[in-house]
């Protein structure tokens, strides 16, 4: 039920404590879910995992990415500027946003009525907690919320944008008004001066406006399709193409029997030409459906495949070369290329092979000759068949040679100092060697697929020469004509079908490079309780101890300590090794570490130290073992959630310094794009590490661009980047592997002092 007559925003607010019903009702009549929305809805969803409240925004960011986790979906936060507020309001649902909490004073009330637009809603009272609008439709005339009984009212955009906007208008009203009696402006023209002068001071102010809502890339891509309505595109695909060939068929016969039958006229010339001219819009339309399918289905394809790569565990592409990442990022683009093009190919191929069966049928050779087509498709199958089972051992050996030659190419210089040069093209020339002859019956299978559609041609010829010769009186030119006809739209049809296999074996031949990406995008990592509150980190040591777990076990020296009842930390007889029979690394370690602790783990080259980091920052997973984060285990957590918690600084060949700017260095363990705060605090770490001389040479100070195309970092500086990094995401734990290596005595004072100061837990990896 629609309602046009409520713009009171605080009715149809919903209150914090029914923020999951919002979410979840929301997620339903958007269609983000599969299973549609019972009319008993409100009554039915339970309520006792909803928080009452919520102490801070950050922990209600962090539930409500929970819920729409849980849900499938995913919750975007967004912001917008005072002077994108108009646009955002009408482009931005499904989403819920935050209702600005207005204590409206009485001088705000008592505002000249004259100098408000008529039109802005009446103030909203002032309320205790935070309060949300639930936005299921949006465009340019008007909006639709859903209101807490779950029905839905439509409200006018600029009401919206007035409510969103007001903190920051109504400040700045009694002395805009002021101004503008003062000025003598008209009374009648106020509002729209008023709002001119209040846009241009608050052009760049920015809003907090709350959360997108959308399909979570894991989902499914029948659910991605069904909301794109690449279905609908489909289906107009088809349609138009089919209506396209049957007025195109007409047309010709239309013309085709008024030549044959010696009638010409002039009327049948109109007809052709109606005929003709009617199948330009479905061209049109089918074109447009194309295009439309083409790129939502690449949108799709895309995102998914980013998130998927972002889901990859750090083992599983570790031991990869250069080579094969190259191979990856080349097949990820051919792949949506040929997709795309060859499932279209096909369907038309599809089609036009139907209408061909259907004319031959009706021509000369009758039922036998379409039965003739039918065989030629089978015998086009299977060569299809033979050209994919060649093109799978070209693209292996393909790749091979590929990846050998990347590999060789960065490791040049060790072939060099290493290897014989008469020997150093032995392998290449037996790969070589191969790869000619598996090219060679490529060859010879690419040649007889394409022979395919002129060997019709004979075939199809032959077919009605033998229709003629067993036809006693002859048959009809008509009859003939038809025959012709439908061969040449075999032919047609043909060569679409042989496009059609040659983009399906790419695909299916890409297919083994990104599957692994793309596949990786299904992984769950939400929590399964409903809601994890984890309590914020302190820093307060107040005593001193050391233990050693075993003596090949690297030293952990524990100078800092605070005495609470549940451990930040927990490692229980934890057990690591690379591979399934090798040594182990780590064997049966023990460790707790209590908010606010100071710890230094040392020992020799190659005892475990660095692994154990891996481990505990969720880098590596153990192979046995208990290992708990504030009483949860990683599982319950899910990796984001622990990396977010515990921040690690590998060692030097193990990080990377982007060639983006040094702000985007810096911050981008944090958020991306960063507040002024945000700079501000990264700009106070650098200078507390010694980093403030390098932001003063920099041109551009911390928008510099650095990294391998930009400007050159000394080893210490880059050491101290790492460490700025870490801090700057605010975990409970940090670790630091043998950071302070490269750092002269007095930057390592300064430095040390700068990490003990902000870490609200601290390990330190180092050489004894």
């Amino acid at each position: 039920m629609l309602s046009n007559s409520s713009h009171d925003l605080d009715a149809l607010a919903w209150d914090t404590a029914r923020l999951g019903e919002a979410i979840e009702l929301l997620a339903r009549k958007a269609r983000l879910l599969p299973h549609p929305v019972s009319s008993t809805w409100a009554r039915d969803v339970p309520a006792s995992d909803e928080p009452a409240s919520f102490t801070d925004a950050a922990t209600l960011a962090q539930w409500v990415y929970h819920r729409a986790n849980q849900l499938g979906i995913e919750a975007e936060p967004v912001e917008f500027t005072y002077a994108d507020a108009d646009q955002f309001v009408r482009r931005c649902a499904p989403a819920i946003l935050y209702l600005p909490q207005n204590v409206i004073s009485s001088e705000a009330r008592n505002l000249d009525s004259a100098a408000r637009d008529s039109s802005s809603p009446k103030p909203l009272l002032e309320m205790t907690g935070p309060r949300f609008l639930v936005l299921l439709k949006s465009n340019h005339t008007r909006v639709v919320l859903l209101a807490p009984d779950a029905s839905s009212h439509r409200v006018p955009p600029h009401v919206i944008r007035h409510a969103l906007c007001a903190p920051l208008e109504i400040p700045r009203r009694p002395a805009t008004d002021e101004l503008l009696e003062h000025a003598g402006v008209a009374p009648e023209q106020r509002a729209r001066v008023g709002a001119t002068i209040l846009a241009e001071q608050l052009s760049g102010a920015r809003l907090e406006g709350g959360w997108l809502l959308r399909l979570s890339p894991a989902a499914s891509v029948w659910q991605h399709a069904r909301q794109a309505r690449l279905v609908q595109s489909l289906l107009a695909i088809v349609g138009a193409d089919l209506i396209r060939q049957i007025l195109l068929l007409v047309a010709w016969a239309v013309i085709g029997r008024s030549v044959l039958v010696a009638n010409f006229d002039s009327v049948w010339l109109w007809a052709w030409a109606l005929l003709v001219f009617s199948g330009i819009p479905f061209q049109l339309l089918l074109t447009r459906a194309q295009g439309q399918f083409a790129t939502g289905l690449s949108g799709i394809y895309k995102t998914r495949l980013l998130y998927g790569t972002l889901k990859l565990e750090p083992d599983e592409i570790r031991h990869q070369g250069m080579g094969q990442f190259l191979g990856r990022v080349l097949e990820t683009e051919s792949i949506e290329l040929f997709a795309v093009g060859g499932g279209l190919t096909a369907l038309v191929a599809f089609i036009e092979l139907t209408i061909a069966a259907a004319v031959l049928a009706v021509g000369v050779g009758g039922w036998m000759h379409a039965l003739m087509l039918g065989a030629w498709v089978v015998l086009t199958l299977l060569l299809g068949w033979n050209f994919w089972r060649t093109n799978r051992a070209w693209v292996a050996c393909y790749r091979g040679m590929t990846n050998d030659l990347v590999e060789r190419m960065v490791g040049h210089r060790t072939r060099l100092a290493q290897q014989d040069p008469a020997s150093w093209h032995e392998d290449e020339d037996r790969e070589l060697d191969q790869y000619l002859h598996l090219s060679e019956r490529l060859d010879r299978a690419g040649l007889l697929l394409a022979a395919i559609p002129r060997a019709w041609m004979v075939v199809g010829l032959a077919g009605i020469a033998v229709a003629l010769i067993s036809t006693e009186r002859g048959a009809s030119i008509i009859a003939v004509a038809i025959g012709l006809g439908g061969i040449l739209l075999a032919l047609q049809a043909l060569t679409n079908v042989i496009a059609g296999i040659q983009n399906v074996v790419a695909v299916t031949q890409t297919w083994d490079q990104v599957a692994p990406l793309f596949n990786a995008a299904t992984r769950r990592d939400a929590p399964r309780l409903a809601s994890i509150v984890l309590p914020a980190a302190s820093s307060n040591p107040i005593s001193f101890r050391a233990e050693r777990e075993s003596s090949d076990a690297p030293e952990i020296s524990r100078f800092a300590r605070n005495d609470i009842d549940q451990p930040l930390l927990t490692a229980k007889e934890i057990s690591f090794r690379y591979r399934e029979h090798g040594h182990y690394v780590l064997d049966r370690i023990n460790l707790q570490v209590s908010r606010g602790d100071r710890l230094l783990l040392e020992g020799p080259s190659g005892g475990g130290k660095t692994s154990l980091a891996a481990v505990l920052a969720g880098l590596r997973a153990p192979e046995s073992g208990l290992l708990l984060l504030w009483g949860y285990d990683r599982a319950s957590l899910g990796s984001e959630a622990w990396r977010q918690r515990i921040a690690v600084a590998p060692q030097f060949h193990e990080n990377h310094v982007f060639a983006e700017t040094l702000a985007f260095n810096l911050l981008m363990g944090r958020r991306w794009p960063p507040t002024d705060a945000d700079l501000k605090e990264a700009e106070e770490i650098c200078r507390e590490l010694g980093l403030g001389d390098l932001i003063k040479r920099m041109p551009a100070g911390l928008q510099q661009m650095v990294g391998e195309s930009g400007w050159q970092l000394s080893h210490g500086e880059r050491s101290r980047l790492y460490i700025a990094r870490a801090l700057l995401q605010n975990a409970d734990l940090m670790i630091l592997d043998e950071n302070f290596a490269a750092l002269d005595p007095e930057t390592l004072a300064l430095s040390l002092r700068c990490v003990l100061k902000r870490a609200p837990t601290l390990i330190v990896i180092a050489h004894p």
